[in-house]
């Protein structure tokens, strides 16, 4: 039997993925990213500030969550063979990782303590002690720019689908130290998995299998900030 994951471990793993999450997203919300997806209502605009935080958090999942579906899905397209490798699910929680911290901003948790244990408690079900999410590793800082890439602060480039891709891959890389956790977090309905075991066509399955993981990651996150928090 596999040694148990402790919550210190989620934690090293999680700060630097939370901390990279920061400059990528401020990728994805700058003008000109995602080949103009939702070009009206776009995070900075008179628009944007006019929205809810519901609608905001739309956004996010059936916007942004186009792109990253998409991303996770390729694997798909060689069926039951990748579902049966780490891929699906690394770049599957890096994509659900992303949200919840673009999430987070939304409702104003800038700390990456307690973006940390949001994307725990909802992608792991781990309840994470605060003190314990607020630690820093002395590597930590290297970790999250090697995270980051070329969407590190002092680049600041623009996202396109390709950079998207290896992001996702270099991020969800990343959460493979706890790989028994990744099979925790959210999914998609069982017939969309099937459909996504199938050769060619599992790339269709496993898009919309992440899509609706998406949403329910949001449903999550929501039932955290109106349960777990209190």
């Amino acid at each position: 039997m596999a040694e148990a994951i402790s919550d210190r471990q989620i934690v090293k793993v999680l700060r630097p993925f939370v901390r990279a999450a920061a400059p990528v997203l401020g990728a994805m919300r700058g003008p000109g990213r995602l080949a103009g997806l939702a070009a009206v209502r776009l995070p900075g605009t008179p628009a944007w500030s006019a929205m809810d935080t519901g609608r905001r958090t739309d956004w996010w999942v059936n916007r942004v969550g186009r792109l990253t579906s998409l991303v996770t899905a390729i694997p798909g397209i060689g069926g039951v063979l990748a579902d049966r490798l780490p891929v699906q699910d690394a770049l599957g929680a890096s994509a659900q990782g992303l949200l919840l911290c673009a999430i987070a901003g939304e409702h104003g948790i800038d700390d990456v303590g307690e973006q940390v244990r949001m994307v725990a408690w909802v992608l792991f079900e781990r309840d994470v002690d605060p003190e314990l999410a607020a630690g820093k590793e002395p590597t930590e800082d290297a970790e999250a720019a090697e995270l980051a890439g070329e969407f590190g602060e002092r680049h600041g480039r623009k996202i396109t689908l390709k950079s998207a891709a290896g992001t996702l891959w270099r991020m969800g890389r990343s959460l493979l130290a706890v790989s028994g956790e990744l099979e925790k977090r959210p999914r998609g309905r069982f017939y969309q998995r099937a459909v996504g075991m199938l050769p060619v066509v599992g790339m269709v399955g496993d898009y919309w299998a992440e899509r609706t993981g998406l949403g329910r990651v949001a449903q999550r996150a929501d039932l955290w900030f109106s349960t777990a928090r209190t």
